[in-house]
């Protein structure tokens, strides 16, 4: 039967592995050295082997302190991490999700505060990116993508339908009066380059050369269209306040679809309290505005 290991006896032998120092590892743990040098040569008995070497100046890990130390460490470090999280008498669970920034800016952030209000003991830490990550990689519990709802190894719950539309300058938009005008304009393009195909196709016109300069992200795009740098084709429903303050134009009703934003996690992560929380929270919110 293995023999009991008592925690403090483990702590000291962490602690002096770390520092190569009974002394330094009692000033940590704030005991006596000589509480230490015992507490370490008591978890030797027990184990049945050596776990220093003690030379004139420090110690020495044998092969097999070296091989328990970084086992305790790791523990102890959990241990931690997870004490941490209380406070108040309240579990604080940390929650990291990756968001495309058109979304995070847009969108979520303007609804931060009701999760928060909600939801305080969830810490939420958001990560932005532009539609690229790697969930597992990044140590994501979600990531907010725009697409058409299929990513590998992903599972994946639909949050809000997002077509494309034409987005610009008051003054600009006053130089279109049909489809047409947009031969004189420059035509501010993303990642996609089959948005502005496909907006000509609904239009019901012959597509024309593009050069304008190419986005990672509609939310750049669409400030470089509010600096007048030219037309954007972007999700209006992202940009609701900068419509109705006026800083943008929607100067034709045409829409096109090109994707949908999505909820997505790995396949087989069990969810945690503070994942089923924020999800029940994104997709509530994300009813009420399809329904408004």
């Amino acid at each position: 039967m293995r023999p009991y290991l008592p925690l403090n006896a483990l702590r000291a032998f962490e602690s002096s592995a770390r520092h190569l120092s009974f002394t330094r590892a009692a000033l940590e743990l704030n005991v006596t050295q000589a509480a230490v040098s015992q507490q370490v040569r008591m978890l030797e008995e027990r184990l049945g082997t050596t776990l220093f070497r003690r030379l004139p100046r420090g110690l020495a890990m044998t092969d097999e302190g070296l091989a328990l130390r970084p086992v305790l460490t790791d523990a102890f470090d959990r241990i931690e991490a997870v004490l941490k999280q209380f406070e108040g008498g309240h579990f604080h669970e940390v929650l990291t999700v990756g968001v495309v920034g058109t979304f995070a800016v847009g969108w979520l952030m303007p609804r931060l505060k009701s999760f928060r209000d909600a939801h305080p003991f969830v810490e939420l830490r958001l990560l932005t990116n532009n539609n690229l990550v790697d969930l597992a990689t990044e140590g994501l519990d979600f990531a907010i993508r725009f697409g058409d709802g299929t990513w590998p190894g992903s599972l994946a719950t639909r949050l809000l339908d997002a077509p494309l539309t034409l987005l610009c300058t008051p003054g600009i938009a006053a130089r279109l009066s049909k489809p047409a005008d947009l031969v004189a304009e420059t035509l501010l393009r993303s990642y996609r380059a089959d948005d502005w195909i496909n907006w000509f196709a609904a239009a019901g016109i012959a597509p024309r050369p593009i050069r304008g300069p190419i986005f990672d992200s509609s939310r750049l795009m669409v400030e470089a269209a509010m600096q007048g740098a030219g037309v954007a084709l972007a999700p209006a429903l992202m940009f609701d306040h900068e419509i109705d303050t006026g800083r943008l134009v929607r100067p034709f009703d045409i829409e096109v679809q090109a994707g949908s934003y999505w909820l997505t996690w790995l396949k087989g992560k069990p969810m945690t309290s503070a994942m089923r929380l924020f999800s029940q929270w994104l997709v509530n919110e994300a009813t009420a505005q399809t329904a408004s």
